[in-house]
């Protein structure tokens, strides 16, 4: 096992396993990091276990949240739906603060484990327009983690990873593919079905086909 430890985050999406694959690539020994928040799309956490898996990561781990009980999403709130056309500013699928608080507690687990890395696969180029995918907001959060921990106090710097930031979703697809990322695992919709079959119509759904159509490559989602 690699003594070079990375805390990757994964949602059990396209993007995020490709992260991953990345990391593993670069050599780390990654420890992987799901979140149960009350999501409208649970079946993407048997698929980060399935994804952890397969990819040989060192722990799983599953953190619970309730982040129904502030709602202001329509992945945490049934009363707010999910939007099937595209939509012009942030789409009503932005969940409040959503990457803070997985950042945070990835954050945590990064200085228990001694690990100098942190992995997430935001994008802004084939992204919703969320807020918290954009590349000041990662260089941010990355300062305030070496003011705000024992290991950035004592000179250990910490490392935000994004190497998804600047890619297409073809692109992130190709990359994918050449590190043997099995895409048939994931699940990237917004209202997959308790069984992991994608809706076809959401938003994550438009740019996860859009980006194997480009890609040139065989698209294996299991649509309802």
């Amino acid at each position: 096992m690699s003594d070079k430890k990375a805390v990757v985050l994964v949602s059990g999406g396209l993007d995020s396993s490709t992260v991953l694959a990345m990391a593993g690539a670069e050599g780390f020994a990654c420890y992987t990091l799901s979140f149960d928040y009350g999501q409208r799309h649970r079946a993407e956490l048997a698929a980060a276990a399935r994804v952890s898996a397969a990819m040989g990561a060192v722990e799983h781990k599953v953190v619970a949240l309730d982040l129904r009980c502030i709602g202001g999403s329509a992945l945490t709130d049934d009363s707010i739906a999910v939007p099937e056309e595209a939509s012009e500013g942030i789409p009503v699928t932005y969940v409040p603060a959503r990457n803070t608080v997985f950042l945070s507690i990835a954050l945590g687990w990064a200085e228990v484990l001694g690990a100098g890395d942190i992995f997430i696969g935001v994008n802004a180029v084939d992204y919703s327009g969320y807020p918290d995918c954009r590349p000041e907001y990662i260089d941010a959060y990355e300062k305030m983690a070496n003011l705000a921990t024992k290991a950035g106090v004592e000179g250990h710097s910490l490392r935000i990873r994004s190497p998804l930031l600047t890619l297409t979703k073809a692109e992130i697809i190709r990359r994918g593919l050449a590190l043997g990322v099995d895409y048939g695992l994931t699940v990237s919709c917004y209202q997959a079905s308790e069984a992991g079959e994608a809706c076809g119509r959401c938003d994550s759904c438009r740019l996860r086909r859009a980006g194997f159509v480009e890609a040139g490559a065989a698209d294996p989602t299991r649509y309802r």
